[in-house]
């Protein structure tokens, strides 16, 4: 791999680019939290070679989204549930939005 290689992976929001340590700092939240929300099963960081704990830019999103609903009162385990399930119904959209198109795009006298 070359020093470009590894510039353009820190663009890609699924490169585990980030040590617990650094995570933690730029959510303003604690390593525990961290561990919390990977023992609910909400994000899985990778592990380096060492076993050390790796997040994307992808998953400090996801995290920072627990902590508002934290930060809001909502317990840990249901504040992971409900980003979910709010993951769920956006894909669920996605696709029925994908299903209107085709259907639309096969017969175009019936839309609108």
């Amino acid at each position: 791999m070359t020093a470009d290689d590894s510039f353009d992976r820190l663009e890609d929001d699924d490169y585990p680019a980030y040590t617990m340590g650094r995570a933690a700092e730029m959510l303003g939240t604690t390593q525990g939290f961290l561990r919390a929300i990977g023992e609910a099963r909400l994000i899985t960081p990778l592990r380096s070679e060492g076993g050390h704990r790796r997040y994307s830019r992808y998953q400090l999103r996801i995290a920072a989204r627990a902590r508002e609903l934290v930060d809001q009162g909502t317990p840990i385990e249901a504040a992971c549930r409900i980003i979910i399930l709010e993951d769920q119904l956006e894909e669920a959209q996605r696709i029925n939005a994908e299903y209107r198109h085709a259907a639309e795009s096969e017969n175009p006298t019936t839309a609108g």
